[in-house]
């Protein structure tokens, strides 16, 4: 099923968002991609490897030699990872790649999240969310975005999504059903957002792309529509 955004809806309007910490760059690592949090440490994919840090000391906890070119996702037991065309689902513990689906880009996907007993996959150019099956990588449904689509997450039944263009990022809240724009969070001009993910309470994790880092941003405590 197909949701359909109404582009000549007006937006709501932007906030500045608020950067409370920046971490990285990280040892070896040029690039971070996706992001995801499992409930104690942030995972960063930057290319080679998925490393895991302490998000309040900062320092590496794990270093996981997994290829990770896109979006990261948790589900409490299993880590899963855009590689390339496909999806790999990984052991923390251990590294080992348990199963891997076709990613529905097939190569041109960027955000992904777990929700719902789902995969929530983010198709950059073509501005869509693919809630997907985990075990088989069907399309269950889309939702569709009026911009660039990175990272996506979701938090207390709230779906977000980064965007970014040239040197312009947000991080937006979207009604799942029609695709509307209800929050924004514009980051200042330079620094985009190219993973996201939500601690579960007041922060979301932003993936840096090529400058290497990993920001912490303040999710708003506005009155929720």
């Amino acid at each position: 099923m197909t949701r359909k955004t109404h582009k000549d809806r007006p937006e709501a309007p932007a906030r500045a968002a608020e950067i409370v910490r920046e971490y990285g760059p990280f040892a070896g690592a040029e690039n971070v991609a996706g992001v995801t949090h499992d409930g104690h440490n942030v995972w960063a994919a930057t290319g080679a490897a998925l490393v895991a840090f302490d998000p309040e000391s900062g320092k590496t906890m794990r270093t996981l030699a997994c290829a990770g070119d896109a979006g990261t996702a948790f589900d409490g037991t299993y880590l899963y990872q855009i590689a390339e065309a496909r999806i790999d689902k990984i052991e923390p513990a251990t590294g080992n790649v348990v199963a891997s689906i076709p990613a529905p880009g097939h190569g041109s996907d960027s955000g992904l999240a777990w929700a719902e007993g789902s995969l929530w996959v983010g198709q950059y150019r073509d501005r869509k969310i693919h809630q997907i099956d985990p075990a088989t990588g069907a399309v269950q449904r889309t939702i569709e975005s009026n911009r660039f689509v990175t990272g996506v997450t979701w938090v207390d039944g709230e779906l977000w999504h980064g965007t970014w263009e040239a040197d312009e990022s947000e991080i937006r809240r979207i009604d799942p059903r029609s695709g509307a724009v209800l929050e924004r969070l514009e980051m200042p001009s330079g620094i985009g957002v190219s993973g996201l993910e939500s601690d579960g309470a007041d922060l979301f994790y932003c993936g840096g792309g090529a400058s290497g880092k990993v920001r912490a941003v303040r999710r708003p405590k506005a009155v929720r529509s």
